[in-house]
């Protein structure tokens, strides 16, 4: 599977006001160049009356695709701030789009660059930055007796349940960092004396964001 890499929760949006300009950040991840295409041009649709859409995005684990726009503005003020803001929090898979209503004052080279990072660094932060990490989803099979023990000593350890499913036995699936796999399958054969069916099943993704897993 994948390697460990940064990207983005999901969508976020943050407004500044600068010099009677209005500068909104919206960001997003992405799987793929189409993808990133597509909100960009959503984005467009619902500003289409703004002054400049200008957009950066970053696509491929090893950040293969990279693309800019500077949407009008002077060349190098404001596409390439954007993705230097995304290169520079060395996130992947993430689009971001700086839309701008002009409020009647020039803001000048300098000025420019440092309010399209300023909207771009905003955006990306209501997404939120997160770790993006190989997991295996766990299938495991037991008999209710089982459950309270189970049950107590996954949430004990953190870790996180997808889904508990009940019918002659107990089913519940959750996601496994892919490298704890091993030790995983150890742990709950030991915790039920082998008396636990254990399926390692399709590969899926946890997210880290402040030292914890989330689904």
């Amino acid at each position: 599977m994948g390697k460990i890499y940064k990207t983005l929760l999901g969508y976020g949006v943050a407004e500044v006001e600068i010099k009677k300009s209005k500068f909104i950040g919206h960001a997003s991840p992405v799987a793929s160049e189409e993808e990133a295409i597509k909100f960009i041009e959503k984005i467009r649709a619902e500003h289409r009356l703004a002054t400049h859409n200008v957009y950066a995005y970053v696509v491929g684990e090893n950040d293969e695709i990279q693309r800019f726009s500077d949407d009008g503005e002077p060349s190098g003020t404001a596409g390439m701030p954007v993705l230097n803001v995304i290169k520079k929090q060395e996130l992947k898979n993430v689009v971001v789009v700086v839309t701008r209503y002009f409020g009647g004052i020039l803001l000048g080279a300098g000025g420019l660059v440092r309010a399209y990072t300023k909207a771009a660094k905003m955006g990306i932060d209501a997404a939120g930055i997160v770790e993006k990490i190989p997991a295996k989803e766990i299938e495991l099979t037991f008999d209710y007796n089982l459950l309270g023990k189970i049950q107590n000593e996954l949430l004990r350890r953190d870790y996180l349940i997808k889904d508990i499913s009940y019918a002659d036995k107990v089913i519940i699936t959750l996601p496994v960092v892919e490298e704890k796999v091993s030790e995983f399958k150890n742990f709950i054969t030991d915790l039920t004396a082998s008396r636990c069916d254990i399926r390692v099943k399709e590969d899926v993704y946890l997210f880290k964001k402040d030292g914890k897993y989330i689904l």
